[in-house]
């Protein structure tokens, strides 16, 4: 069974292809592949709500099975801020070096780095909405480190390393990311839905 994913982040497409790897009965494709070409609003307050708002905007529209995905960082010296925010954090252009130079610059006179990567994935299959969460705690770094990952990968460094995810082996981000915790709820959800649904 197809599931489209609604995006058009490249980087969150391979992403997700590189963690299910190609042991699951689901194939998830870009929503360029049924011809989604336009943007889909993200409006909701929170994580869950855009998510949940993209996956209705493609079920409503297309109907088709598909799921969307949410993503911030709630930095605890910055009140949870960017959280909902976190894509257009220093503006409507997405633009990820930007939003990171901002994020460095007003926790330049913070003691508290604490921060966590909090992703959202909304499941649309045969009418019902299914949600999946993944957390991951760490912390922000003083500066930038590696060329890996996408948007704040290089300043966030995971509890129990010493690396940023932009230094990391993909290979070991994709164990223990936020969001390959929530893919691996949504695979287990999806391994066990009736073969005849």
């Amino acid at each position: 069974m197809k599931l489209i994913f609604a995006t058009g982040n490249l980087n969150k497409i391979k992403e997700v292809a590189q963690i299910l790897g190609d042991d699951s009965r689901f194939e998830i494709v870009p929503m360029s592949q049924i011809g989604v070409k336009e943007d889909i609003p993200e409006t909701s307050p929170t994580i869950e709500g855009n998510a949940l708002q993209k996956a209705r905007y493609l079920y409503d529209r297309y109907k088709v099975n598909c799921i969307a995905e949410d993503t911030g960082l709630e930095i605890d010296g910055l009140g949870g801020a960017p959280g909902v925010y976190s894509a257009r954090y220093a503006g409507e252009e997405k633009n990820a070096e930007a939003n990171i130079q901002l994020v460095l610059k007003n926790l330049a006179e913070k003691d508290d780095r604490t921060a966590r990567f909090r992703t959202v994935i909304a499941l649309i299959i045969n009418e019902k909405e299914q949600t999946f969460e993944g957390i991951i705690e760490g912390k922000i770094d003083t500066k930038k480190s590696g060329n890996g990952g996408f948007g704040y990968d290089p300043i966030f460094i995971p509890d129990g390393y010493n690396q940023s995810f932009g230094e990391m082996d993909e290979a070991i981000k994709n164990q223990i990311s936020h969001r390959s915790l929530a893919l691996k709820k949504l695979m287990d959800f999806l391994n066990n839905y009736p073969s005849n649904n």
